[in-house]
């Protein structure tokens, strides 16, 4: 069977070189048992190059199953693909097969194996090897003939380096990798793909099928796409249902692109210094947006929080607040300084200095500075290290009380 002939059959659509070598490698494994490991982001229908090898292999007879396995708890994975016993855990009732059991002489297709538990790819691991795999909570060995075929959209060698993925496992699994291109590697697909998804929505709702002018076919070309086929053709079916005009334009085509990219974030804020002029809130996408106005809700209401505490610092203490008249400092007129009465509990007078004299504030932000670490340490020594009674007790919330405690090093 030529490659244009299982295109038409598993509806592949595209005709770049990277897409046709990955074609060509999935059916020139389908018909042997070997591992096979497919690559590729998010979208890029990694599904169907399984569904492929599995139809093209000697085991097309036999069951085909697609397991997720991001989509799995972690306390239950090991049961959904290796069975279990009566009563090896709360809940289990009765005795299950796994899918290793149930789809025995076919093929599992492990997506988002990245997200796979250390634990189970320790028996997948064994199955491979030995086709083995044990029941949860038995001790019986039980044979299996399956083939896998994994995908995954992670770098699983890095992941081995950061040991969230078994070394041997991906040695084993990528026995034959297949990397599916993504959507903006293959630009020469766009239309294509674009053309079958609106003619197709078109049968599907009984409309006309859009077209796309030359400016728009550009502008949809050189859209990123990151979230590949699985984005075109949802752009796509919003365009064949929501658009009254059946000729798209690039300014109409530009109202159902997304506004914003993975690639923009809040870490791409410029530095202080750096030259760069700072964003505008216009610069954001609505949820960068709602983030940043949190991030300043939350640093003001920390600013209330430090000046509610030094008030309430200042009245436990015996302090007094200086009036107005004893606290303002003349600009040019009163070049001399100023001596408030006495208002500490030792009655040192405080002397303060016009704006020109940098020591005197110094020194008195260093008094402070003292001050606010020594009752924090009382408080944490009087509620006996508990953070949430000392944080009541000082008239803070905990999130400031913690950035006090790492800023001032405190030990409890």
């Amino acid at each position: 069977m030529d490659t244009q002939s299982i295109k038409n059959r598993f509806g592949i659509i595209g005709n770049s070189p990277a897409l046709n070598h990955a074609l060509n490698t999935a059916v020139q494994v389908a018909n042997t048992d070997l591992s096979v490991l497919i690559v590729g982001e998010s979208g890029v229908g990694k599904e169907a190059f399984s569904n492929i090898i599995h139809a093209l292999s000697a085991r097309k007879h036999a069951p085909f199953i697609a397991v997720n396995c991001g989509a799995i708890p972690e306390g239950t994975i090991d049961s959904e693909l290796f069975g279990h016993e009566k009563g090896s855990f709360t809940g289990a009732v009765d005795s299950r097969k796994g899918y290793f059991e149930t789809v025995n002489g076919g093929t599992i297709f492990l997506d988002e194996i990245g997200e796979m538990p250390l634990g189970t790819q320790a028996r997948l691991l064994r199955v491979l090897e030995t086709g083995e795999f044990i029941r949860v909570g038995s001790s019986k060995v039980q044979k299996t003939d399956v083939r896998v075929i994994a995908a995954t959209n992670k770098d699983l060698l890095e992941y081995t380096q950061q040991r969230k993925f078994r070394e041997d496992l991906y040695y084993r699994l990528s026995t034959v990798p297949i990397r599916v291109p993504a959507l903006r590697d293959r630009k020469e697909d766009i239309p294509l793909l674009f053309r079958k998804f609106a003619a197709d929505f078109a049968e599907r709702y009984k409309t006309q099928s859009v077209q796309l002018d030359a400016a728009a076919q550009q502008l949809l070309v050189a859209h990123p796409w990151y979230g590949n086929v699985r984005e075109l053709k949802n752009i796509a079916e919003q365009i064949s249902v929501l658009s009254t005009d059946k000729t798209i334009t690039a300014e109409a085509l530009q109202q159902f692109l997304p506004g914003s990219t993975p690639s923009r974030s809040l870490a791409l804020i410029p530095a202080a210094g750096t030259g760069s002029p700072a964003p505008s809130p216009a610069d954001y996408s609505n949820t960068e947006r709602d983030i940043l106005y949190k991030l300043f809700f939350d640093l003001k209401k920390d600013m209330n929080d430090l000046k509610k505490m030094f008030f309430d610092m200042a009245q436990h203490n015996g302090y007094t607040q200086p009036t107005i008249s004893e606290t303002i400092i003349p600009a040019f007129s009163n070049p001399e300084p100023i001596v408030t009465p006495a208002t500490y509990n030792n009655n040192t007078p405080i002397v303060l200095h016009p704006a020109t004299d940098q020591h005197e504030e110094v020194d008195e932000t260093l008094l402070l500075s003292d001050r606010e670490k020594e009752f924090i340490l009382k408080a944490l020594k009087k509620h006996k290290g508990r953070r949430r009674d000392a944080a009541n007790e000082l008239g803070i919330s905990e999130r400031t009380l913690y950035r006090k405690i790492k800023e001032y090093n405190i030990n409890e």
